[in-house]
């Protein structure tokens, strides 16, 4: 735990002075960028968002319109194109602002005219036969929606290098997942660059179309959170005096897992209601909500692991060296993943490219891999050592928890496969309005395996039939380990445990029966 500490204290000491000053922009993108050449055009992926229609708003008020504005969008040509063209000689390079809808993404092109051509911009020859603009864009309009695809022309003058694209809002009348391009022609204009901004908004805030429903998901889990808190916290402030309650470290851990989940997704939530209505994230509360993401993932797989190894069960500490690598494991797990969810969340919401987030998420899969399989090898060394000493009590325990456990990874690699399958069938994000359901799923899973984990080790009256009775063990190819105190006492507690279950109504000792025989015998 120092150690999480530690590397807490440290990434929160770096990125204090960054806080302090910095806005991380979102739905308002910025650009500083040149032209790629594709078939005979150049372009420049300007943005992509999902965005309702005006008439979703109930007011008329041009504030709640959905739209996208074009502020300070400045492109610079090379100086060798701008000196070949005279002074006075106007319109000498054109660059073209293209609004589509994805589903119009086949009325931009020859592809209209025929299937197997990838041309995007009008030749001599299409021009002669197609009856399209020589030098522009080809577009064909949408029937249904006779506006889009939307094109805005910005032509040069003169042996001018820069030229301004006029201010202006387009207004978004249909939803759908629209996309922005700057684009031009003439090779001339090679080497040209964009610069400036835009700004994309919905009638109900600058909240993405795509993110909206997480924001209300995370509004649901955060008060989900509360009232399992206020629920363990009631239960357990019933028994914490209780001297014989033997699971007391490890509730502790419990309510610290309960506690993280509900500030994350309160912090979260609150991130994406200022999203909503500012249009940029603010660094400060998106790198808490991160980092408050990051350690709740580390903590919880910790408390999975120790309580595999059947600490707060029959273990009440792990020896140094075992503590040693599973504070390393996490420490490494946290840096990973802090590093992954920063990536992913600060920023344009389209500017993280795929490789970049394979490079990053990689080393989160291979130390959730890491965990799984320590989890598990912990695991059935513990079920082995109680069905052999028949501790039925606490075998039964383990038993749920293992199956539990299972169906969660069985559930979670049936959903990756699902994602991955989502994501390569739908690449150009045609099915947004469902892709919330994606992290949904995660924070659903999590929060009924913390359910699950709070039902089976809920603090209760008779907590001596999980009770470490035992003085000594061997377990130590675990590396768990008891302190001398804890053997020269035991046989003490065994015997107050026995004489208390001795107390106890007739249906718990025939339930716990066996165990109690076990402990005679030890």
């Amino acid at each position: 735990m120092m150690m999480m500490m530690m590397i807490y204290a440290l990434v929160l000491v770096s990125v204090f002075p960054i806080i302090l000053v910095v806005n991380v922009n979102a739905s308002i993108h910025h650009y500083n960028d040149p032209f790629t050449h594709r078939s005979n055009a150049f372009f420049f992926h300007a943005g992509t968002e999902a965005l309702f229609s005006s008439s979703s708003s109930s007011s008329s008020s041009s504030s709640h319109n959905s739209f996208i504005r074009f502020e300070t969008v400045t492109f610079t040509r090379p100086k060798e194109s701008a000196i070949a063209h005279g002074k006075m000689q106007q319109n000498t390079g054109l660059v073209e602002a293209i609004i589509l809808e994805v589903k119009d993404r086949n009325r931009i092109g020859g592809f209209h005219f025929n299937p197997k051509s990838d041309l995007i911009c009008c030749d001599p020859t299409l021009a002669k036969d197609q009856n399209c603009n020589l030098g522009e864009v080809i577009i064909h309009t949408n029937p249904n929606n006779p506006d889009f695809p939307k094109r805005i022309k910005t032509f040069f003058q003169g042996t001018y290098e820069l030229v301004h694209m006029d201010p202006q809002t387009v207004q978004i009348n249909v939803t759908g997942m629209y996309y922005l391009y700057f684009m031009f022609c003439d090779p001339n204009l090679k080497g040209t660059t964009v610069t400036g901004r835009t700004v994309w908004r919905n009638p109900n805030g600058y909240l993405p179309g795509k993110m909206s429903p997480l924001m209300t998901l995370y509004g649901f889990m955060s008060l989900a959170y509360l009232f399992l808190g206020l629920l363990w916290f009631l239960r357990f402030l019933q028994f914490w005096k209780d001297k014989d309650n033997v699971h007391v470290h490890l509730h502790y851990h419990i309510t610290a897992v309960i506690a993280l989940g509900m500030c994350e997704m309160a912090l979260w939530y609150f991130e994406y209601a200022n999203f909503n209505a500012t249009g940029s994230r603010p660094m400060g509360i998106t790198i808490w909500a991160v980092t408050f993401t990051s350690v709740k993932k580390t903590l919880s797989r910790l408390l999975l692991l120790v309580v595999s190894m059947g600490y707060g069960v029959f273990r009440p500490t792990l020896a140094q060296g075992v503590a040693y690598r599973i504070m390393l494991l996490g420490g490494f797990y946290f840096l990973a993943c802090e590093a992954f969810e920063l990536a992913e969340h600060l920023g344009n919401i389209n500017d993280f490219s795929g490789k970049s987030k394979l490079l990053l998420v990689l080393p989160v899969v291979c130390l959730d891999s890491c965990f799984i399989l320590w989890i598990f090898s912990s695991l059935s060394k513990t079920l082995e050592k109680l069905q052999t000493r028949r501790n039925l009590a606490k075998l039964e325990l383990y038993r749920k928890f293992t199956n539990t456990l299972a169906l969660s990874v069985l559930l979670s690699i049936a959903w990756i496969g699902f994602e991955l399958y989502f994501n390569a069938t739908d690449p150009l994000s045609e099915l947004w309005q469902i892709a919330w359901i994606i992290p949904a799923f995660w924070s659903l899973l999590s929060y009924a395996l913390l359910v699950v984990i709070c039902v089976l080790w809920a603090p209760s009256r008779n907590p001596t039939r999980y009770a470490y009775l035992e003085g000594t063990d061997d377990f130590d190819e675990e590396g768990i380990s008891l302190t001398s105190s804890v053997a020269k006492l035991s046989g003490d507690v065994a015997a107050k445990l026995e004489r208390k279950e001795r107390k106890g109504s007739s249906a718990t000792d025939l339930a716990f029966g066996e165990d109690i025989e076990e402990d005679k015998r030890e």
